[in-house]
């Protein structure tokens, strides 16, 4: 070991002793063998120091009532957390109800009096609940919508005019509104087969409007399908209809149109197959009595409408004749009628007419969509008493199905 100068020996020492204390014993043995280091003694007989960096540390017990005081506290905030979230779900979903809120507003009983109600057709159950509050029939909208939603027949309730009581409870006014006594039925049918003046007719008397009225509306107004071409005839769809009591002409009008269009895209009929298939159907309607009859009339059309069948391409159909003149009453036509120069007479004129004749039904235009299939190119009614229609591939055969009908006309006199 080299030792370093003496006049660097104190500087050494007292760097010595300062590492004895942190643990360098690198300069012990270079004093006087006889002196005593007091150093020395403490160094090495003092306690080793505490190095709490590297001694495990020792787990404390904790204190079962501080444990015990958070576990409430957690429970606190959680709870707290989802009473806010509930009051947030409240204020989203206002129908839902809670334990703590009060029950809507409703009255008892079948309530007194009458008042006449008018439930708009498409009218929804918050709809209908207003109309009633708004005549004291009902306590609140709240009370019949949550009474609506839990009844059977909830989605039930037809559009028209009702007797209804005041301050009824909301389930006597459900079920009130779902009995047909209590509904006012102002329908008016319109058969198949109608002219246009023939509807006007039936809806002003069934109506309380005059003629007139329905004779003045344009059919600008009306949304008719372009097929139409401006022209009612054949497109006031036949069916029965309940009108509001204040309905407009403009708006019965409107109602036949509608229903008739929505029959039409429900059959899948194009836009551009609608004006000859409505043709087809107005003539199969004018001509067939049965509705099994139906199909086979339009297979005749068909046939004839080809060109090469004995009828040369002429549909040559009584219905198109009794267009012309309007005349109803008599089965059959006169030669002087058949003669006729006008585009709807088929005995002169090839193909379809230039319109419909009549307002066909849904049984008509199904017969035209799919016609029976045969060889038919004739047919006739031979007994319009009963309606027995007969059908014929060949004239000969046609003729004597002919017979049939004028012997029935000559027992039945005025009537052909």
């Amino acid at each position: 070991m080299s030792l370093p100068p003496e006049h660097e020996w104190d500087e050494y020492d007292a760097r010595g002793r300062g590492a004895a204390s942190g643990g360098n014993d690198g300069f012990l043995g270079l004093g006087d063998p006889h002196e005593h280091d007091e150093t020395l003694a403490d160094d090495v007989l003092a306690p080793p120091p505490e190095e709490g960096t590297f001694r495990p540390r020792r787990r404390r017990r904790r204190n079962p009532v501080l444990k015990a005081i958070a576990l409430v506290v957690a429970a606190a905030l959680v709870l707290t957390a989802s009473v806010y979230a509930i009051g947030s779900l409240r204020d989203l979903v206002p129908d839902i109800s809670f334990g703590g809120e009060a029950a809507p507003e409703d009255y008892e009983g079948p309530g007194t009096g009458e008042v006449q109600i008018e439930i708009p057709e498409g009218a929804g159950g918050g709809q209908i609940a207003e109309i009633l509050v708004e005549e004291d029939v009902i306590g609140s909208v709240q009370a019949f919508t949550a009474a609506l939603s839990t009844h059977p027949q909830g989605g039930s309730i037809q559009p028209g005019t009702y007797r209804m009581a005041r301050q009824m409870s909301s389930e006597a006014a459900i079920s009130r509104l779902l009995d047909g006594n209590f509904r006012e039925i102002n329908g008016v049918t319109i058969r198949e087969g109608l002219w246009v003046d023939e509807t006007f007719a039936l809806l002003a008397e069934a109506t309380g409007h005059e003629v007139a009225d329905y004779e003045a509306v344009d059919p600008a107004e009306l949304d008719l399908p372009e097929a139409a071409d401006g022209e009612l005839e054949g497109y006031l769809y036949p069916s029965t209809y309940e009108f509001a009591p204040d309905a407009t002409p403009t708006e019965q009008l409107q109602l036949m149109v509608r229903t008739g269009k929505q029959v039409y895209e429900r059959l899948g009929i194009s836009e551009g197959d609608l004006k000859d298939v409505i043709i087809k159907a107005s003539i199969v309607q004018g001509e067939g009595m049965f509705a099994e009859d139906l199909p086979k009339v339009a297979r005749v059309m068909e046939n004839r409408l080809e060109g090469d069948s004995e009828t040369n391409g002429r549909l040559q159909m009584d219905s198109t004749v009794h267009f012309i003149k309007q005349e109803r009453g008599r089965a059959g036509t006169s030669d002087a009628d058949r003669e006729v120069d006008d585009p709807y007479n088929t005995y002169v004129h090839q193909g379809l007419p230039p319109g419909p004749i009549n307002s066909p039904g849904e049984a008509a235009i199904q017969a035209v969509l799919s016609p029976t299939e045969g060889d038919w190119i004739y047919f006739v009614t031979v007994n319009p008493s009963t309606g027995e229609t007969k059908f014929a591939t060949t004239f000969k055969e046609h003729q004597a199905n002919v017979s049939e009908f004028l012997t029935w006309c000559e027992d039945n006199p005025g009537q052909c």
